[in-house]
């Protein structure tokens, strides 16, 4: 028995026990039964009994195909998939990767997606005041020198000429001798930097040199993160109320985690690499389970079920890796050379496993369709030896 303590006499208890149900439903079946006030012993066996059949009908059989059930449970939906959907569920202002180009970004295991985003969630005072949440959207969002003023050049004097903004600069928590001293630190040249206006040129006076210096000095990142090109902000009703929720176009998931106010524990982003660096193996499957889940939610397929999905992060990350599905990844790094040729460049396969005298057991699904042999799954896996009896009946062993 659990800690938990249930107010149910010993005989229900005894009846919920006796079934084969895991813990987590046994506990369940206790506060359900505990909500139901004066449940008789046989209204509980008989709950138990209900919970037991329909438990026992959704586990797997033995000898099941559940790699072709779960292929075939998200390639049928996924043919269903719009083929260019850009529109985030909910942030109009952000453009995300939605529809079949986003499941098959997910199952290839690309390294970064077409459209990189973060969903921050903040915590303290920085999730209920603006202001404070402000602070973190110009800690990520990158500031580039076009957000903080004008540029202009002065050819006759050979020189590059900002004029600040006063107000971007107090919003931004950015003085102008900080931008000052950054373009010194980056471009390697000697500022002159009175109040708002800052001055500088290329020491020897050359045209190239100076339209050089203005395309440098629009690629530095002032403030922020240099990969977090936009943030949006909205108010979102949260379980725990509402609370401010920042969506990033771009994704540096470690540096985000590090940054004041940020509540690490619900933030993620849509780069499983990203979350495997940071957070591990484990994060890195339950993200592929969600974004999977999701994108076919969005298209209005949520009725997949979710262990199909299960089964496919699975067999992505239980290296300690993420690997792709195809033949740079698990499909590409099977044992059997048939399976191997079957999927993609045949040749190339049956030729390298000549070279190298491989041997093909037939043990998979694949290989055995191609050589014209029962496949060992479901009845095709059970052996049957007809064998003669001293009194002349046959039976079989």
């Amino acid at each position: 028995m659990t800690n938990v303590h249930y107010n149910v006499d010993d005989d229900t208890i005894a009846v919920v026990e006796d079934t084969d149900l895991p813990r987590r439903l046994k506990d369940e079946v206790y506060e359900t039964l505990e909500a139901r006030e004066g449940a008789t012993v046989e209204e509980a066996d008989e709950l138990a009994k209900a919970v037991e059949s329909r438990y026992l009908d959704t586990r797997v059989d033995p000898l099941d195909p559940v790699g072709t059930v779960s292929a075939q449970s998200i390639g049928e939906p996924g043919t269903q998939l719009t083929m260019n959907t850009f529109h985030y569920a909910g942030v109009a202002e952000i453009d995300v990767t939605q529809g079949l180009p986003r499941l098959i970004e997910l199952v290839d295991a690309r390294k970064t997606p077409d459209t990189p985003m973060m969903t921050v969630y903040l915590e303290g005072e920085y999730a209920t005041e603006r202001e404070k949440a402000h602070e973190v959207v110009w800690n990520i969002e990158a500031t580039k020198i076009l957000a903080l003023g004008d540029v202009s050049t002065n050819v006759a004097d050979m020189r590059v000429q900002i004029a600040l903004n006063e107000d971007t600069l107090e919003e931004r928590m950015i003085s102008a001798e900080e931008v000052a001293g950054i373009i010194e630190d980056s471009l390697g040249v000697k500022t002159v930097q009175q109040g708002t206006q800052i001055e500088f040129g290329p020491e020897e006076p050359s045209y190239r040199d100076l339209l050089q210096l203005v395309e440098e000095l629009r690629e530095i990142t002032f403030k922020g993160i240099e990969e977090v090109s936009r943030v949006v902000i909205r108010r979102e009703e949260l379980e725990d109320g509402e609370e401010f929720v920042l969506y990033t176009e771009g994704s540096a998931f470690g540096d985000a985690l590090e940054i004041e106010g940020v509540d690490a524990s619900r933030t993620t982003c849509n780069n499983i690499h990203e979350i495997h660096r940071n957070l591990g193996i484990e994060a890195a499957r339950e993200a592929i389970i969600e974004e999977t889940n999701n994108t076919l939610a969005e298209q209005g397929l949520d009725d997949v079920n979710v262990r199909h999905l299960m089964l496919v992060a699975d067999m992505m990350t239980n290296r300690g890796e993420i690997e792709s599905i195809g033949r740079h990844g698990i499909s590409g790094s099977k044992e059997s050379v048939l399976a191997r040729a079957a999927f993609e460049v045949t040749v190339n396969h049956l030729l390298n496993a000549a070279i190298h005298g491989e041997v093909d057991d037939l043990d998979g699904v694949t290989e055995n369709v191609i050589v014209g042999k029962p496949i060992k799954l479901g009845t095709g896996d059970v052996d049957l030896r007809m064998g003669s009896t001293t009194s002349g009946n046959s039976q079989a062993d």
